[in-house]
């Protein structure tokens, strides 16, 4: 075989070696959650790997209410963990953790992972979400968890429309001329108006009975 066929045979075989391995990558978890939501935040501590993480806020720029955190637990190890809490450093917000199920702690089961966000998944509520994390910025995040311990990372803030919005509050605030007080402040304004036009109409028949 001259020296041009051979470097073409070997050239091939690395092309083929290099698309086994990739696609090799590509058959585990992550790549399934890297199709969901790419390029966000990730990070790997002893067993744990935390990955897509992101803050998200209100859809409305500056609007009050609740923001959320959204990530995927991986737990590598043998024995499941538990998610004690999230924090957000540099903060006084105070963030909520509630299981899939409605009770008990977040568990993250050996060799398995759990969504934060998202309809039928566990979530976390950033109860003054406004005040702690504002749209552009990238927010540190600290995941304890009961074995593994801290495991930070920065997050994005992006508010909760588009693609996001899937994952985003599930509270939104609703506008001032559609809240209860207004409603009601409304409604007294209204009868109020009907009362003094009644009592006008009956002291106008009044003045002339007096009269007599």
């Amino acid at each position: 075989m001259s020296r041009s066929l051979r470097r073409g045979a070997l050239a091939a075989t690395a092309i083929v070696f290099s698309i086994a391995a990739l696609s090799a990558c590509g058959a585990g978890n992550d790549a399934q959650t890297l199709g969901v939501r790419p390029d966000n935040a990730a990070v790997t501590v002893d067993d744990v790997k935390v990955q897509n993480a992101l803050v998200i806020t209100q859809p409305t720029p500056g609007a009050k209410g609740p923001a959320v955190v959204s990530a995927t637990v991986f737990n590598n190890g043998t024995s499941q963990q538990t998610l004690e809490s999230i924090t957000l450093p540099g903060s006084d917000a105070k963030v909520v953790l509630k299981a899939a199920e409605g009770t008990g702690p977040v568990v993250v089961p050996a060799g398995g992972s759990v969504v934060i966000g998202g309809a039928g998944n566990a979530s976390a509520t950033i109860e003054n979400g406004h005040e702690a994390a504002k749209n552009g910025d990238a927010q540190e995040v600290v995941f304890k968890l009961s074995k593994t311990g801290d495991v930070a990372l920065q997050a994005f803030v992006v508010p909760s429309k588009g693609y996001f919005k899937e994952f985003g509050p599930t509270e939104i605030p609703l506008p001032p001329s559609a809240t209860p007080t207004a409603t009601a402040s409304a409604e007294a304004g209204e009868h109020g108006s009907e009362h003094g036009a009644e009592g006008a109409e009956h002291g106008g028949d009044a003045g002339p009975t007096a009269g007599h």
